[in-house]
């Protein structure tokens, strides 16, 4: 049985290891913060709470690469993309696989919802993966403010207001169905219009 006990060290140790990573960019009190603020946004719709740590450090790393990205303490290497719709289990992460794959690492991409659902839609996961595409890393997790004053382009799929709007950036909101509730056929469907408009996106951008 997992305990809070037995968790903590390892909580302890995602600080070590991030703090490690971003000596010099972060303090460790900020490091804490953020391992903290990302355990505390997916704790709530966690399913199996062993792997909880494993999320939190992904979390809490995307958040400060993006933090620091947006104050100008990092370099971006490449552009960056956010894609965002209400559960980020479907549209949103479809989008961004796609857009990682056809871009060949041209692109940095990252996903949130607006209402974050616990786990990514089973269909959307093996409609991906008849293309070649496995989503063995990929989970719903948290609009926050780093990472969309970190993207150069945010794209959104039926989220309405949630995303905040920041001078400079590139905004555009497609209209796309759901894949929730939706048959096979028509995820592939969904799978389809995403690649063309992903494609288009990319070309747009000279990638």
């Amino acid at each position: 049985m997992i305990t809070d006990d037995t968790l903590e060290p390892r909580y302890a140790m995602i600080v070590d290891d991030l703090a490690y990573q971003y000596d010099g960019v972060f303090s460790r009190e900020s490091i804490e913060a953020a391992v903290a603020a990302a355990r505390q946004d997916l704790e709530p719709s966690a399913r199996i709470t062993e792997f909880l740590p494993v999320l939190t450090q992904r979390f809490a790393e995307e958040q400060l690469r993006a933090a620091a990205q947006a104050e100008g303490r990092l370099a971006k290497g490449v552009p960056e993309l956010l894609f965002v719709c209400v559960h980020n289990a479907g549209r949103s992460q479809m989008a961004a696989a796609l857009a990682e794959s056809l871009s060949g690492g041209r692109v940095h991409v990252r996903t949130a919802g607006s209402d974050p659902a616990d786990q990514i839609n089973p269909q959307v996961i093996e409609v991906l993966a008849e293309r070649g595409i496995e989503l063995t890393e990929a989970y719903p997790k948290p609009l926050t403010d780093n990472v969309v004053r970190a993207a150069d382009v945010i794209i959104t799929m039926g989220c309405g207001d949630a995303c905040p709007v920041y001078p400079g950036k590139r905004y555009e909101d497609w209209t796309v169905a759901d894949p929730a509730g939706a048959s096979l056929e028509q995820v592939r469907s969904i799978r389809e219009d995403l690649q063309a408009r992903v494609s288009n996106l990319l070309r747009e951008l000279g990638i």
